[in-house]
């Protein structure tokens, strides 16, 4: 077992999660509007609907290896490839990040975790991503395949869930920031960049 690849795999999960997009920035809009609880029933919902993706990658693309080993390095190709191109998305985005209190309707624990299921579920991104990320982080010759996709996802999920809450939690202090500097939506979006090149560039090597 390469526990040095394990390791890489959660320093990148963790620069991801970091990494401003739509889920915790809606995160943090619940925690601002509401409060720390409800922004954690949307972290739960969310990172609850990871289970899913995990499942659809872990088997196929565990069922695509058995067929030919060669199609591995083309997947890790496209993984790579598809990073880049978020970087790029990112690049040409607009470098606010608008945060509003007003139209975010108070919902209940159930019902933010629900949505957050939802979010995540029905988001073909998700597992577009997750095609293009867990493939490059196996980490064990006698483990099978789904073995190890799975391990990876609940490592994702579990990293995921502690960097999410911590957002929550500090919600009133992050959106203070962002609402006093102006310019702090360039250094988020330069951040997203340099996270999205880098692991494209670990997925290679």
């Amino acid at each position: 077992m390469h526990y040095d690849i394990l390791l890489a795999f959660i320093i990148a999960t963790s620069a991801l999660a970091f990494s401003p997009g739509p889920d915790n920035i809606y995160v943090l809009l619940q925690s601002i509007t509401h409060g720390t609880k409800y922004g954690i029933a949307t972290v739960c919902g969310l990172i609850s609907g990871c289970l899913l993706h995990t499942t659809l990658v872990a088997f196929g693309v565990s069922a695509i290896l058995k067929a030919n080993e060669n199609l591995f390095f083309i997947i890790k190709l496209f993984g790579a490839g598809y990073l880049l191109y978020l970087a790029y998305k990112v690049y040409t985005a607009p470098d606010k990040i608008a945060l509003s209190k007003a139209a975010v309707p108070k919902k209940t624990y159930g019902q933010l975790f629900k949505q957050g299921v939802i979010m995540n579920v029905l988001n073909p991104k998700v597992s577009i991503f997750f095609l293009a990320f867990f493939p490059g982080f196996l980490f064990d010759d006698s483990l099978s395949t789904v073995t190890q996709f799975y391990i990876l996802g609940l490592l994702f999920m579990l990293t995921s869930f502690i960097i999410f809450s911590g957002i929550a939690i500090l919600a009133g202090l992050i959106s203070s920031a962002i609402k006093t500097h102006q310019h702090i939506g360039v250094v988020l979006k330069w951040v997203q960049i340099v996270v999205f090149v880098a692991i494209a560039i670990l997925i290679l090597l």
